[in-house]
């Protein structure tokens, strides 16, 4: 594990260990900002905490003295002195039962201290002698909720990636749509906001017929267990179904899914709302209440802030006028902010834009430059992939199929790829409507070397250069091994640069900066690679590339006809960092492309 994921989950257990223990709310939010500034930031922080450079730390924005000082006692002496004194105060087991969907802390502090609770097995056993119904709000229902919660945690506890959590949203998308009285109905939470990962699937429903959106909801094929089913919001868990088995999962793993019904009038306050992320909503309420207004699910009114019950009860009961809430785009508007699209809604400088930021849309997505074949271990002919590229507009589709070193990936022999760029350059003279361009996804070996000698990666239109072997180097390692293949004058693109596969691998963890400085001085693009697995370069790294003006390529790496679909992916995780279309080489025309693609021979 790196140093910093390290440091942040060390912060993030902090700061639920000083809730349980009752510290002050301030305390407690510190903590969990610095976890999040912490993983987020692209500097490597460990060198620089291991020389105590106090300074330097402290100078990256969120991150204070007191957390600086911190960082440098965890790489110094390998822990920090805070966390294993609350360690002393709240066992280990106890932060696994703060782990159950549905229970927080303040019930997990009543469970440890009136009965006992320590671990998953100690709240097994309130739950089996009956005696957890002696705490306060505890009724039998909660009891069976958190029962079905322990087993789905023991089953399939991990986050979903983007791509799985989709597909199950889109599936009831589709038949709430059908659902008698529906007027509108959309996915909300963290999939909007195109996380990598979700832990569970939020869905709005406007409707005229409340009942009917209810039953269809809980009653829907793959529904394993009702949790709720009330006025305004209904939880199922769900089947994930077919798409597990790619993630290598059981297609009868769980996952949660709320509906919730709002009035079609506040439809835009309660998708906003629901959106979040939790950090940007308390910004807005905070620049609202600056303004003398009040912002809820129900929209933005004048300031009612002496209504004690203000937020417990739907405006419109007490006649209230909204000054904006049928649209986000309103909200914004009247809160005189340009509209900030729900992928940059991270509490992460857009609450300081005064003009509107127009990051990157799938349609600007003109051309394909990682894709492979049945030439290695794709499913595609040549024909194939570019009749797909050519229907969805695509001007150009470079093949680059897998080199010598992934054996397990086909990878071709020097040979084998002379004779298979002669086929890529003959399919290209007969296919109208797209140019085909013949590439490699050469190796990055260990060393930094590449995987053909430069004769050959001079015969190539695209090289592709990708780490597939020795993802857990030190971060250092990483950083010489990547930055020798950027300097390499044949390169073009880096493809998922750290290797990372979602929720499995943390993958390599190299000095950013330095790799992102090397990629401007080399003109070498770096890759988001969009399969929902990967998601690699990360929304964080993007956002450096962009704010230091490094080019960025977004690919399918298509192996299959349905990898094309990934692309949305790509796409959010641009926009999450921010990433405007010219930045992105794949928007370029065919005359561009092609033009900066031979600068490098």
């Amino acid at each position: 594990m790196s140093f910093q994921k390290h440091a942040s989950d060390l912060f993030h257990t902090m700061s639920q260990m000083l809730e349980l223990t009752g510290s002050d709310r301030f305390r407690v939010n510190a903590h969990a900002k610095a976890s999040r500034i912490i993983k987020d930031t692209t500097v490597d922080l460990e060198p620089l905490a291991r020389d105590g450079d106090l300074k330097a730390i402290a100078a990256i924005e969120g991150i204070g003295k007191g957390t600086a000082a911190k960082l440098i006692e965890l790489a110094q002496t390998g822990t920090i002195s805070e966390y294993e004194a609350l360690c002393t105060k709240v066992p280990i087991g106890v932060m696994e039962v703060l782990g159950v969907q549905g229970l927080g802390p303040k019930t997990v502090k009543l469970m440890w201290e009136q009965k006992g609770v320590e671990s998953i097995d100690d709240l097994k056993r309130i739950l089996d002698d009956g005696s957890i119904l002696e705490l306060p709000r505890m009724g039998e229902k909660t009891v069976e909720n958190i029962k079905a919660s322990i087993a789905f945690l023991e089953s399939s506890g991990r986050r979903l990636p983007i791509g799985i959590a989709q597909q199950v949203a889109d599936r009831f998308i589709t038949m709430l749509k059908e659902a008698p009285g529906t007027i509108r109905v959309a996915f909300a939470g963290s999939l909007r906001r195109g996380k990598d990962s979700i832990g569970d699937v939020d869905i709005l429903i406007a409707t005229t017929d409340p009942d009917a959106a209810r039953e269809a909801f809980t009653t829907c094929d793959g529904v394993m267990q009702v949790l709720a089913k009330g006025e305004t919001k209904c939880s199922i868990r769900t089947a994930i179904g077919d798409s597990a088995s790619r993630w290598g999962k059981d297609k009868n793993a769980a996952v949660q899914v709320d509906l919730r019904m709002v009035d079609e009038p506040n439809w835009g306050a309660a998708l906003l709302y629901f959106t979040g992320s939790k950090e940007h909503g308390v910004r807005l309420r905070e620049r609202a209440i600056s303004m003398g207004m009040t912002l809820n699910e129900y929209g933005l009114f004048k300031d009612a802030s002496s209504e004690a019950d203000f937020k417990k009860m739907p405006p419109q009961t007490r006649g209230i006028e909204p000054i904006a809430c049928a649209s986000e785009e309103a909200i914004y508007l009247a809160l005189e902010m340009p509209f900030i699209p729900p992928t940059m809604r991270e509490d992460r400088g857009e609450m300081k834009l005064t003009e509107p930021i127009h990051v990157i849309e799938l349609e600007d997505i003109k051309a394909e430059l990682h894709s492979h074949t049945m030439a290695s271990d794709g499913k595609m002919t040549i024909e194939e992939s570019a009749a797909i590229a050519k229907a969805r507009g695509f001007h150009t589709l470079a093949i680059t199929d897998h080199s010598q070193s992934s054996a397990v990936a086909g990878g071709l022999k020097p040979h084998r790829l002379c004779e298979h760029i002669k086929s890529i350059r003959e399919a290209n003279t007969r296919i109208d409507g797209i140019t085909l361009l013949a590439g490699s996804e050469v190796d990055i070996l260990v060393d930094g070397t590449l995987d053909y000698d430069d004769d050959l990666l001079h015969a190539l239109d695209v090289v592709v250069a990708s780490p597939h072997a020795g993802l857990r180097a030190k971060p250092k390692q990483a950083t010489k091994r990547l930055l020798k293949a950027i300097e390499h004058p044949m390169v073009h693109i880096i493809g998922h640069p750290t290797g990372r596969l979602i929720e499995q691998r943390e993958g390599l963890s190299p000095d950013m900066n330095e790799i992102i400085a090397a990629a401007i001085e080399h003109h070498v693009a770096l890759e988001i690679n969009s399969h929902w697995m990967r998601l690699d370069l990360r929304d964080t790294h993007v956002r450096a590339v962009v704010e230091a003006g490094a080019l960025i390529s977004i690919n399918c790496d298509g192996h299959h006809p349905g990898d094309y679909d990934n692309l949305i992916f790509g796409v959010l995780t641009g926009q999450r960092g921010w990433l405007t279309a010219e930045r992105c080489i794949n928007t370029w025309d065919a005359k561009k492309l092609h033009g900066w693609l031979k600068s490098k021979r």
